[in-house]
């Protein structure tokens, strides 16, 4: 489940990510009562098996059945919750009618990762990169996304398409070191990044540059921010 919002005076709007229809919103008659027989089902960080009745407008959701109850160790930890908050609305803004088991398997994974996490932000920026590629807005991490000139390179540019070279740099690119390309890469590749070669100051400052520039990278594609990523900046 994504999100929910009040609808009446005892219903609910529940926003659902789904493997094989995409984006269904569906209303949750009388879920707000106490005595609803599902209610307390229906919440983030949740795999549903779920009924749905389908209308016109909105759908409607007759029953609900947990599968997998992921909430338990997020909604405890802040930086848990910010992450798993980012991840939900950014499949939501990638996701269409249509279904997309790729998408909604990153997603539940992310989700499951973010329980245990000691990094939580780490699973956010690997899921982003995932996910954007997979909606075929790829980076270039090691050669210049513009001119194609071999890096490593020390700038990155989300408009231009990821790494760029010194001829190439244009005004308002992030200044990056090149473990931090390195860092992404590994991310959008599904393996996780553990700088064991470097120290823990140079180590906090790759991981802060791979989080500002893959923020970056998806805010730009979706013309508009996150009111998650900016929960998270405010933490």
């Amino acid at each position: 489940m994504v999100r929910t919002y009040d609808f009446g005076e005892a219903d609910r709007v529940i926003v659902l990510l789904t493997r094989t229809h995409g984006l269904v919103r569906g209303v949750a008659k009388g879920v707000r009562k106490s005595r609803s027989r599902f209610g307390s089902r229906l919440q983030p960080f949740v795999d549903l098996d779920v009924q749905v009745y389908p209308g016109r407008g909105l759908s409607t959701i007759t029953a609900a059945d947990t599968v997998a109850y992921h909430g338990a160790h997020i909604i405890e930890d802040f930086e848990r919750y910010a992450a798993a908050c980012a991840v939900l609305e950014t499949a939501e803004k990638l996701t269409y009618e249509e279904g997309d088991t790729v998408l909604f398997d990153l997603v539940k994974n992310s989700i499951a990762q973010l329980q245990t996490a000691n990094d939580p932000t780490q699973v956010l920026d690997a899921f982003i990169l995932r996910a954007t590629e997979h909606a075929g807005w790829g980076l270039s991490l090691y050669n210049c996304a513009n001119c194609e000139r071999l890096g490593p390179h020390r700038a990155f540019h989300a408009a231009v398409g990821g790494a760029v070279c010194t001829n190439c740099r244009p005004p308002g690119s992030l200044e990056v070191d090149p473990e931090t390309l390195h860092a992404m890469w590994l991310l959008a590749n599904g393996y996780a990044y553990a700088p064991a070669a470097l120290n823990a100051g140079a180590s906090a400052t790759v991981l802060a540059q791979v989080h500002r520039a893959t923020t970056a990278h998806l805010q730009y594609h979706l013309e508009a921010g996150l009111k998650s990523l900016r929960m998270m900046e405010q933490a």
